[in-house]
């Protein structure tokens, strides 16, 4: 969700442009967007950091006409009236998650139930059960693009996706082909001599960011992987579009796309210089590598903008934002396509989680939403 400093920044410059004090120099303005889904992300930022660079907190808000959604298009997508029945019970169930109506009264966070029929509850091993139940038949369907178009691995944290990644790239036949990145710390940070004694290669290559690929890529000819840069938006080449390997070479990769506005086109991918967008490193630095990672299973957060049949929501960690679990829980079309797996810290399945939501963003949007 774009920052309401954004909004504004835009606002101020058309009316330099159109030389007029009015919201956006007069402009008719088109935004869209769902509170429910994930805030924007301030690092470090407090619940009234999160909540206070929204839109709604904006001066240009009291200006806004809101209009609102009503029909739900995926109920039109069934014809028998059991399972609109079950389709509309599973929408509601979903708006009630995203408006944090479950497991009242709290402050933002609350431990609600998980429905039986989601869930995954008999495993020796969690791992091994998301994949069983979000990838079946696995090495039958290698050569099929909908099967892994229509299908991921949603978890909160990075650590878990690259674990359950890394476990699902095992099971595929071939050998891997490693990748090594190049790290460097950024000219203009390095005027010093010392820098390269205090930040060195090693260091460097430990470093995993959002958005950056990691300095060891390991992947297969078949492997899903995901872009994580824009490298041709004319040809549908953008952040978040996925593709499946179909050669490795040693200084290109060739893929094909799955989804996009161009699918089933092949590609090819070279090395990039990249930094990463977050800022909490006393320094910048620079990683040359192919800008993908394997997308069998992808973050929350990453995962907007996705709609896909099949999701495998694997928890061994709480969500720790306002809408993730709603982000999760509504990538997926039907009720039939979604299975859970919440892994506690005492090893052993169970049927709640926590979800967090902010309340107080939905006041301005609607006035009957009182926290």
């Amino acid at each position: 969700m774009v920052q309401r400093y954004c909004i504004e920044a835009f606002d101020r410059t058309l009316r330099d442009i159109m030389h007029a004090n009015f919201p956006f120099g007069g402009k008719s303005i088109v935004m869209g967007g769902d509170f429910r889904q994930i805030l924007p992300v301030i690092p470090k930022g407090s619940r009234a950091d999160i909540v206070n660079a929204c839109v709604t907190s904006s001066y240009l808000w009291d200006y806004c006409t809101i209009f609102t959604l009503t029909k739900n298009m995926r109920l039109s997508s069934v014809s028998s009236i059991e399972e609109q029945k079950d389709l509309q019970n599973f929408s509601k169930w979903l708006l009630d998650v995203g408006d944090g109506n479950l497991g009242m009264p709290h402050d933002g966070i609350a431990e609600i139930e998980i429905p039986d029929d989601l869930l995954i509850t008999n495993y020796d091993d969690p791992v091994s059960a998301i994949v069983s139940a979000t990838y079946p038949d696995l090495l039958q369907n290698l050569s099929s693009f909908d099967y892994f178009n229509d299908r991921a691995i949603l978890a909160p944290t990075i650590e878990v996706v690259n674990q359950v990644n890394d476990y699902m790239c095992s099971l595929l036949p071939g050998e891997h082909v490693e990748y090594l990145s190049c790290d460097s710390v950024c000219k203009s940070f390095n005027d010093n001599d010392c820098f390269e004694d205090l930040y060195t290669i090693d260091f460097l290559n430990t470093i995993n960011s959002s958005g950056m690929p990691l300095h060891k890529l390991s992947l297969k000819v078949g492997t899903p992987v995901m872009l994580l840069r824009n490298i041709d938006q004319a040809s549908g080449l953008c952040n978040g579009t996925r593709l499946r390997v179909t050669k490795l070479g040693k200084t290109v990769i060739e893929a094909v796309t799955l989804n996009g506005s161009k699918p089933n086109q092949k590609v090819l991918i070279h090395r990039m210089d990249m930094n990463p967008s977050e800022s909490h490193l006393p320094f910048r630095m620079t990683r040359r590598q192919f800008p993908i990672t394997l997308s069998f299973a992808m973050t929350i957060n990453k995962s907007q903008g996705q709609s896909l049949r099949y999701v495998g929501l694997y928890l061994p960690k709480l969500v720790f934002s306002h809408g993730q679990l709603y982000v999760a829980l509504s990538r997926v079309r039907s009720m039939g396509g979604l299975k859970i797996l919440v892994h506690n810290d005492v090893s052993s399945a169970s049927n709640f989680t926590t979800n967090v939501v902010f309340r107080e963003v939905f006041q301005n949007v609607d006035p009957s939403m009182q926290i």
